[in-house]
């Protein structure tokens, strides 16, 4: 595509939007918008990097967007840019072509991608199939949410190369292709504050593998009815991935770890905690097998890989008690299967902003779980402590006790010997923090302090 002529906006000036820019410019594009909701002097370094140069030009601010979008030949979307905004809609129905970093990305890679998608363990599985095929010797980049920014990599690639994404329905929700090796996980209900409903959520979701071709592969969860029924969609090679029965890809049968057929090893040799972490284990040795690796490269990744920042990450053992942060778990879902990791008596930090989530479920396992105390801050402590109480809990509750500092002294001070206490919290974080790496760095730093 030839950008020299074009009128382009970037919306969002983030990893994308930046990693948008930078390409541009390259490409010799000369008439390039930046539009951020952020001032000049929130974005700091960002907007120094670019400032001045007179290809770019800016619209920032709260008001960022009050001429519309109008007139321009391309919009490039950073993820949190909604396809149904006014602005966006108008300028597509007056001709413009909505496109992203990923939707770029996918055009140009001379390489195979991996793409990766689900409710949660997007970073985890990705992170693990890209460890497995380094050790693998494969010329294999990790990039998107969690690596490198992907249009910075295009001049590393070769026909050779695999390219590892995490992809989220932000990303995904105008895809026009897919993967050529598509890893789904477990899906339920997000981001409610942002898609429509459900239906649009999981139908964001099913992109990753109905562009496929017959060449290609689709990895489904086959314990989660709406992974398993992405197979209809796809006209590609199907394989499925199970922590409870045989499937023709990764499974857990009697405690140990499958790969079509042969034996990879135990689940307690696993370094990563919690039987929900099965299925990011069976997902990506499935998807590193199919991208060619070998067997001893795949055990030896696996039962030693200890996980990611922020998910069920031990922080600390101090007198006794082990402090676990799981600042990235922003669902009821997550923050279940980080209850269900432990046995030992829990104090659980829990609560944050609004999601559209139901705590139903959550209530019912904190009720009938190992749950000693529970410490609720944010906007949902009120409706996470109603579905406690509704679902039988009898335990200690700490009602919103204040800042980070004050949350982590409180935990302490209501843990024993053997217990855990664990930050999950079942929520987004913008209520209190930034997002939820401050969370979690915040609980940490406390943590770290007492």
């Amino acid at each position: 595509m030839n950008f020299t002529n074009k009128k382009i906006a970037v919306l969002g000036l983030g990893i994308e939007g930046r990693d948008v820019c930078e390409y541009l410019l390259k490409q010799g594009a000369r008439n390039i918008t930046v539009f951020d909701r952020k001032t000049a002097v929130e974005l700091e370094q960002i907007y120094k990097q670019f400032k001045g140069l007179k290809s770019l030009e800016f619209n920032l601010g709260q008001n960022y967007l009050k001429d519309g979008l109008v007139g321009f030949d391309i919009i490039f979307r950073s993820p949190a840019f909604k396809l149904s905004m006014p602005e966006i809609v108008e300028a597509k129905k007056a001709g413009a072509t909505i496109s992203s970093a990923t939707k770029l990305f996918f055009d140009l890679c001379s390489g195979k991608i991996i793409g990766v998608t689900g409710t949660k363990g997007k970073g985890t599985t990705a992170t693990l199939i890209y460890r497995i095929l380094k050790k693998a010797k494969k010329k294999v980049f990790l990039a998107g949410n969690i690596g490198q920014p992907v249009l910075s990599i295009l001049p590393k690639l070769s026909k050779e190369s695999w390219v590892v994404l995490e992809l989220s329905s932000f990303q995904l929700i105008d895809m026009t292709k897919s993967p050529h090796l598509a890893v789904v996980l477990f899906i339920s209900s997000e981001h409610l504050d942002y898609h429509q409903n459900t239906q649009e959520y999981i139908e964001a979701k099913s992109n990753i593998v109905r562009h496929q071709k017959s060449s290609d592969f689709a990895i489904l969860n086959a314990d989660n009815p709406t992974s398993s029924s992405f197979a209809s969609l796809t006209p590609a090679k199907i394989y499925c991935f199970s922590r409870s029965r045989k499937v023709n890809g990764g499974y857990v049968e009697a405690d140990k770890i499958f790969l079509f057929d042969k034996e990879i090893g135990g689940v307690s040799k696993l370094k990563l905690r919690g039987a929900h972490n099965w299925d990011n284990v069976c997902a990506a040795i499935t998807a590193s097998r199919l991208g060619g690796a070998d067997i001893n490269s795949i055990k030896k990744t696996v039962f030693s890989f200890s996980g990611l920042e922020h998910r069920l990450e031990l922080v600390r053992k101090y007198k006794g008690v082990s402090f676990y942060n799981d600042s990235f778990s922003t669902t009821p879902e997550t923050a279940v299967a980080a209850i269900r990791a432990f046995k030992e008596p829990i104090i659980l930090i829990a609560g944050g902003s609004e999601k559209g989530s139901n705590y139903t479920e959550l209530g019912k396992e904190i009720a009938h779980s190992s749950m000693k105390c529970l410490i609720l801050i944010g906007q949902m402590a009120g409706r996470i402590k109603k579905a406690a109480l509704e679902a039988g809990y009898k335990g200690k509750i700490i009602y919103q006790p204040g800042k980070m500092k004050e949350i982590v002294r409180k935990a302490f001070a209501e843990s024993k010997v053997g217990e855990i206490v664990l930050l999950s919290p079942a929520c987004a974080s913008f209520d209190m923090f930034k997002n939820y790496k401050d969370r979690g760095r915040q609980f940490k730093k406390y943590v770290r302090s007492l």
